[in-house]
């Protein structure tokens, strides 16, 4: 699987999280049931670490998201924000361009132009300040 494509499922992995009451590990088995997912090394770090990780990676969007609550953020955005900060605070072999890049990309795709703008907006931010 390529890293764009794991990087997806990571993605729609985390999404469905915010849905659910299931711990990581259920979601993982209902996806590997369900969706015939075999998650690789990376799908596996993401999930599980933007979870394992979850109040400081928001507490990150809340304080870079100015006049927004968290709680109004679409919940396509807040995912993909979620996975691109937990890639740019705990992955260091992934350059932070590529991590926003991506993330826009995944907003093009799943959400809208608007939330592609404020997710860039927002990973831009959180870069420049780390």
């Amino acid at each position: 699987m390529t890293r764009k494509r794991a990087r997806e499922e990571a993605f729609i992995l985390i999404f469905e999280k915010v849905f659910g009451d299931g711990s990581v590990e259920e979601i993982l088995e209902l996806a590997a049931e369900v969706r015939d997912l075999d998650p690789d090394e990376y799908i596996n770090a993401v999930f599980r670490g933007v979870y394992d990780n979850l109040s400081e990676i928001d507490s990150l969007i809340s304080e870079n998201a100015v006049g927004w609550r968290i709680e109004r953020i679409s919940k396509t955005a807040l995912s993909v924000l979620r996975l691109a900060i937990f890639e740019i605070k705990f992955m260091e072999d992934i350059p932070n361009s590529v991590s926003i890049n991506e993330a826009v990309e995944l907003c093009k795709k799943y959400a809208t132009s608007e939330d592609a703008s404020f997710v860039n907006g927002i990973l831009s931010t959180i870069v420049k300040k780390l």
